[in-house]
C-alpha cells in the first residue's frame, strides 16, 4: 500500500523559505514511515493558485483541495503573518466543509522571525487543522529564521521528541484504510 505525502505551502511567494523547511521535513516523515511501502510525495504551493480561490469556479485549487484531503499524511507550512498563519492558506482551508480532512494526519510548521510568535504554531494553525477534522497526534514543527542554516539539527530535535507519535498515527490510519 502507497502513503500519499501533500506538503502544503502557504507563502505567497513561490520557492519559499517556508516551503524548504516543509519539504525537509516531508523528507524526513518519508525516511520515518516509507519503510517497505512507497511514498507517493507531492508539492502544492498556493501561491501558484491564489488568483483562483475567490473565483466563481477554480478547477486547480478544486484539484488540490481534493489531493490534500485525500493524503495519508499532510505537511502544512506558512511563514508568520501578524502573529498567524498567511490569508492565503487560511482562504485555501476556508473552501472545505466540516470534518474536510477527516482522517489525515496532519503536521503544521511554522517559520517566524521572532521566537515569540511560534506559539501560533500550536494555537491557530493546529487548531484549525483540527477543526477540519485532520489528526495532529503531535506538536507542530516551529522554526524561528535565526535557525534555518542549522535545519537539520532543528528536525533532529523534533524527530527525536515526536517521530515515534507521528510514525504511529500514519501507521494507525494506513491500518484503518486497509481494514476500509
Amino acid at each position: 500500500m502507497t502513503t500519499t505525502l501533500t506538503t502544503l505551502s502557504g507563502n505567497p511567494r513561490r520557492g519559499s523559505r517556508t516551503l524548504a523547511v516543509a519539504e525537509a521535513a516531508a523528507t524526513r516523515i518519508v525516511g520515518l514511515v516509507g519503510g517497505s511501502a512507497p511514498v507517493d510525495d507531492r508539492v502544492i504551493e498556493l501561491a501558484d493558485l491564489a488568483g483562483q480561490l475567490f473565483a466563481p469556479e477554480h478547477p486547480e485549487a478544486d484539484a488540490a483541495l481534493d489531493r490534500v484531503a485525500g493524503s495519508d499524511v499532510l505537511v502544512v507550512a506558512t511563514p508568520v503573518y501578524k502573529a498567524s498563519y498567511t490569508g492565503l492558506l487560511k482562504s485555501f482551508l476556508d473552501l472545505y466543509g466540516a470534518n474536510g480532512l477527516r482522517g489525515v494526519v496532519a503536521l503544521p510548521v511554522v517559520v517566524s522571525g521572532n521566537p515569540a510568535h511560534l506559539l501560533s504554531t500550536d494555537i491557530h494553525l493546529r487548531s484549525l487543522l483540527v477543526e477540519l477534522g485532520a489528526s495532529v497526534p503531535t506538536r507542530g514543527l516551529g522554526v524561528v529564521e535565526s535557525q534555518l542554516g542549522t535545519i537539520d539539527d532543528v528536525l533532529d530535535a523534533w524527530f527525536a521528541d515526536h517521530g515515534g507519535l507521528l510514525r504511529g498515527a500514519v501507521t494507525a490510519r494506513a491500518g484503518a484504510g486497509a481494514a476500509a
